[in-house]
């Protein structure tokens, strides 16, 4: 079933740009069904069936996030994916904790748009290569509750972008174990294995194996 689909930005040129190249790639999975360039014609768009929202995180005057948390109340099922100008780690941990399900960037190729869509669609949060939900952690830093807090939100949402494959692949790699090694113990082929690890880096905007190692220990996720 193809989604219905809501593009909503205050620039035009922006809005016919991703009709434009969504149409040129013959992506598929969605249809627009309707373009905001104001918080007053996104608000008139949510009295019909909306199945995905794109959008920036500013229109107009306002922040996007102000109305994220209303729109998952009026249409609980919608999926939002912030699409913007905007990526330090405050305003994308704050549009995750408002409801967002995926965060890419205008300056992103267009597949991280498309793979973004895709995961949302399935029930996953997307955040694209190169995004943090917060500045660079520091491990001899002592931490207050309130960043102990905001360590765990990173966490929860990290996690939730890998599957549970994903996962178990991640705790042995940090073990330091090969591809032929995890695939023994997991029953699978040394190929899958190395397919799910340029995964995970990619979904963590990470280049080799030893930078994966200590993300996945300095965040704590397995």
């Amino acid at each position: 079933m193809v989604a219905r689909a809501v593009i909503a930005d205050n620039q035009r040129m922006f809005t016919e740009g991703v009709q434009s190249i969504l149409k040129d790639i013959n992506y598929t999975a969605i249809k627009i069904v309707g373009i905001a360039h104001s918080l007053d014609e996104l608000n008139a768009m949510t009295k019909y069936p909306i199945d995905l929202l794109i959008m920036e995180l500013a229109m107009a005057d306002h922040l996007g996030t102000n109305i994220i948390t209303e729109l998952k109340q009026i249409m609980p099922g919608i999926k939002i994916i912030i699409l913007s100008n905007y990526g330090e780690p405050k305003l994308v941990r704050d549009a995750f904790k408002k409801g967002v399900d995926g965060y890419v960037l205008k300056t992103h190729h267009s597949i991280e748009l498309t793979q973004c869509i895709d995961f949302v669609l399935n029930g996953r949060t997307y955040l694209a290569e190169g995004l943090r939900l917060a500045p660079e952690y520091d491990a001899n830093k002592k931490q207050t509750q309130s960043e102990r807090l905001k360590a765990c939100e990173d966490r929860i949402i990290l996690r939730q972008k890998l599957t549970r494959r994903e996962l178990e692949v991640l705790s042995l790699i940090v073990q330091y174990k090969n591809n032929k090694t995890i695939a023994q113990e997991l029953f699978i082929s040394d190929q899958t294995v190395s397919a799910h690890r340029k995964r995970i880096m990619k979904k963590f905007g990470i280049n080799n194996t030893v930078k994966l190692i200590k993300f996945t220990l300095d965040h704590q996720l397995v």
